[in-house]
């Protein structure tokens, strides 16, 4: 399988996220992405660098003027505030009633209005390296449309909180949305199947409204875990794309079999759309060693997912997501996607 990465994406470093009133390390750091090269370069996968294609695919999925905004914020930020000053709101806006918003003139205005968390602190680097996990989707989406071969995008920073105008949770581009959207220029009806242990948000949101775009996510409850505000199981779209959004919630307490029972609801929804194509948004947060979520799914899980995967038979893109750095990242990303591979 081909797998595309650029070195570029580690240029977004050094974040900080708020956590239980706490402002503390980001663990989506540079590492993650290192562990998981490290497993794939003992496997029979290639690495290859995306080639740039522009602003076109980013564009299908982001409102202009919030590119325009996480383009500049930064170097408007420290030349107002300093170095030191975190780039993160103080204000965020009330996105209840989005036809009456419009985003302040203040820097820190427009910091709550295009960023809607404490956890997508925006560092020097953080274009840069989103431009490129972004032109990653873009290219493994390519590469499986062109030909229906399976790709991979090791995207970092990942993407499905983010939605068309606004960055969290660690993800400022939401990298599944613009594969999707990618895969659409030839296939019409695809689907994005998020088995990250948090709620794909910014994904569901995107999609919400449409019926040529399936969007699945299995996670853990939000009434406990992040997101919180949404990915509940009455959640299932609205207008043209009523019966084109599943949520399917897990406990913490879940085990492999129960893992496995949340991912049968996504495959009769599956069955019952028939995407001519996949995105697969693929977090392996839940993992049992994962230091960040506190989930006891094994390697074993996720492995079982991807021969499922693998028995659609459909074209199929995979977008790294969540999953944070433990002894069983690497080998688990490595493992599932040789699971996955026709190669």
């Amino acid at each position: 399988m081909k797998v595309f990465w650029s070195d570029k994406q580690n240029a977004h470093g050094g974040a900080r996220f708020l956590r239980c009133g706490q402002l503390v390390a980001s663990p989506e750091v540079p590492e993650r992405s290192a562990a998981i090269l490290s497993a794939i370069a003992q496997s029979r996968h290639t690495v290859h660098a995306p080639s740039d294609l522009g602003l076109g695919p980013i564009e299908r999925v982001h409102d202009l003027d919030y590119l325009k905004f996480l383009r500049g914020i930064h170097a408007h930020w420290v030349a107002e505030f300093g170095e030191d000053a975190a780039a993160l709101p103080n204000v965020l806006s009330d996105k209840t009633n989005p036809s009456k918003l419009k985003p302040p003139r203040s820097l820190v205005g427009a910091l709550g209005y295009y960023i809607g968390d404490l956890a997508a602190e925006v560092r020097a680097g953080t274009w840069d390296a989103s431009y490129m996990s972004a032109q990653c989707a873009a290219n493994a989406a390519r590469l499986t449309r062109q030909t229906g071969a399976a790709s991979y995008a090791l995207c970092r920073p990942p993407g499905h909180h983010a939605g068309n105008g606004w960055a969290m949770g660690f993800c400022f581009l939401n990298n599944a949305a613009i594969a999707a959207e990618e895969l659409r220029l030839t296939y019409s009806k695809v689907a994005v199947i998020d088995v990250d242990v948090h709620h794909g948000n910014g994904t569901q949101a995107i999609f919400y409204e449409r019926s040529d775009v399936l969007t699945a996510s299995m996670h853990s409850d939000p009434d406990f875990l992040y997101p919180f505000h949404s990915g509940r199981e009455d959640e299932t779209g609205l207008g043209a794309g009523i019966g084109h959004n599943l949520n399917v919630c897990y406990s913490k307490d879940a085990r492999d079999e129960d893992f496995l029972t949340a991912f049968r609801r996504v495959e009769r929804a599956v069955e019952t759309v028939q995407p001519d194509a996949l995105v697969v948004a693929l977090g392996v947060d839940a993992l049992e060693a994962d230091p960040h979520s506190g989930h006891k799914i094994t390697p074993d899980g996720y492995i079982e997912i991807a021969r499922r995967l693998k028995a659609w038979s459909l074209p199929t893109v995979f977008v790294q997501e969540g999953g944070y750095l433990s002894d069983q990242l690497g080998p688990t990303v490595a493992s599932f996607l040789s699971e996955a591979s026709d190669d």
